[in-house]
């Protein structure tokens, strides 16, 4: 008798690692395409023919798009169940890849970079409500920190992938061989999801879907988002793209007052504003938020001052960035395993670290001989990446400890709006700097002066939206201790 409780017992956790290596998997598949695609710009403007407002098209239509459809997408997933809503996510941002990657237009492109991000941003909340679904106390914070340790080596790894595959490729196609990369992906991502994934196991009683409440959040959403996604820093920008703030504004306020009254009437809504009363839950996203608004501007920053200012080939600048994915792999791992026992000064401590290895990045890159630089940052982001790991693994655990699972889908989409919001608005503000300095100085400067200076501008914005997230982490950090002192 143990020994079939026993053997039960070993056949379930292998299927939960197994459900988790799928989702994952896709995870990782989604966040690579938020990035990696922007070394191939150049190969897509020499072959379709672009403008720049075409290519800003491609990278602010993906993002715009994910955000988009993160919140209605995390509620449909935990009325209806994650596992369709995950392979209806999985199966559409397989098409949408194929579509880019045949693409014979770039307006054709543009559309399927579009379609790429509604499926996106489909199959996103469904991999953190099942996250939540599998595993509880320690082994979700196990499972997190995995999650973690696989974002963090998605995000650094993305732009040297597409510089190899645009260096495979050739110069005007190689940009193809980005999309196509999916489409095999994918296909055998959603065979082992259908195989492996859990079928649906609790049912909820409230599955009415407020579509207008949907609607709203969505016109407040691109609203929000869309003057920083369209935010290049060169004088072709409109300042009129700043009044739909206005609109934000506007129909934030319809948002919440229709959510509230429609609660009032016994029905379920979009969001649960409720979950914003729970202290770790809504730290957790506003720090997260913070902390993404930092963490791809860096990286952006990077990109630009590697291959512009110091004339490096896509595929070596993003080598670059390969220390920070190794490191924060490793400690995103370890940090998964230590959040029980630490908590929140896990995460201060990873955010001090990642605070000192940015300063150490921005000295170095503009303080060594342009052939050291790259180097130098490498080292730097070498130890940013230590504290890194200790951050988002950590933090998502500790954002979604207090949550209850019905609604993990939707909780966990609102902390990814967050973090798409803060990466709008972090890389707006940092790259429109870095260009802004640059196109100020070049008649004035030695060209490899502007970029110091525009890497510096850029960099202390990002530094600065890292100090934020730190002071956060420390507010949550004095919160949880007072509360302890006063349970005890």
């Amino acid at each position: 008798m143990t020994e079939s409780a026993g053997t039960s017992t070993s056949s379930a956790d292998r299927a939960r690692w197994q459900a988790f290596a799928v989702a994952v998997s896709v995870a990782a598949l989604t966040i690579l395409d938020l990035s990696k695609v922007n070394v191939g710009l150049p190969s897509i403007e020499k072959s379709l023919e672009a403008g720049p407002s075409d290519l800003q098209l491609i990278v602010a239509g993906y993002a715009l798009a994910f955000g988009l459809s993160l919140v209605p997408s995390g509620r449909l997933g935990d009325v209806y169940g994650r596992k369709i809503m995950f392979i209806i996510g999985l199966s559409g941002f397989t098409a949408a890849s194929l579509l880019c990657a045949v693409a014979p237009t770039i307006q054709i492109l543009v559309l399927g970079r579009i379609l790429q991000g509604i499926a996106a941003g489909v199959q996103m909340p469904q991999v953190l409500g099942l996250v939540q679904e599998l595993f509880q106390g320690a082994a979700r914070g196990r499972a997190f920190g995995l999650f973690g340790a696989t974002i963090g080596v998605s995000t650094a790894f993305a732009p040297t992938l597409g510089g190899l595959l645009i260096l495979l490729g050739g110069p005007v196609d190689g940009w193809r061989l980005l999309f196509w990369m999916n489409i095999p992906l994918g296909a055998l991502a959603l065979f082992f999801a259908v195989r492996l994934l859990p079928k649906r196991t609790r049912a909820r009683a409230d599955t009415n879907l407020d579509l207008f409440g949907v609607l709203l959040l969505g016109i407040a959403t691109f609203s929000l988002l869309y003057p920083f996604v369209t935010t290049t820093g060169r004088p072709t920008d409109s300042n009129l793209r700043w009044l739909w703030l206005v609109g934000f504004a506007v129909a934030g306020a319809l948002f919440v007052w229709w959510e509230l009254a429609y609660q009032r009437r016994g029905k379920s809504p979009v969001v649960h504003f409720n979950l914003f009363r729970t202290s770790s839950y809504r730290n957790g996203v506003l720090l997260a938020t913070a902390y993404f608004g930092a963490l791809p501007a860096i990286f952006l920053l990077s990109t630009l001052y590697l291959q512009e200012g110091l004339g490096l080939e896509p595929v070596f600048a993003g080598l670059v960035s390969i220390p920070f994915a190794l490191t924060s792999a490793v400690t995103a791992w370890i940090g998964g395993r230590l959040v029980a026992k630490y908590g929140r000064a896990l995460v201060v401590t990873g955010l001090a670290i990642v605070i000192v290895g940015y300063t150490l990045d921005l000295t170095l890159a503009i303080t060594l001989p342009a052939e050291l630089a790259p180097y130098g940052m490498g080292a730097a982001l070498l130890i940013a990446g230590v504290g890194g790991g200790f951050v988002i693994s950590p933090n998502q655990t500790l954002t979604l400890a207090e949550i209850p699972v019905s609604e993990g889908g939707v909780a966990g989409s609102m902390a990814q709006l967050g973090q798409r919001v803060g990466t709008a608005v972090g890389t707006a503000a940092a790259s429109s700097t870095f260009f802004a300095a640059i196109l100020r100085e070049t008649a004035t400067e030695t060209p490899l002066t502007a970029f110091h200076d525009g890497f510096r501008d850029g960099v202390l914005i990002a530094i600065g939206l890292m100090v934020v997230a730190l002071a956060l982490g420390i507010f949550d950090l004095i919160a949880r201790r007072r509360h302890a002192i006063t349970v005890d």
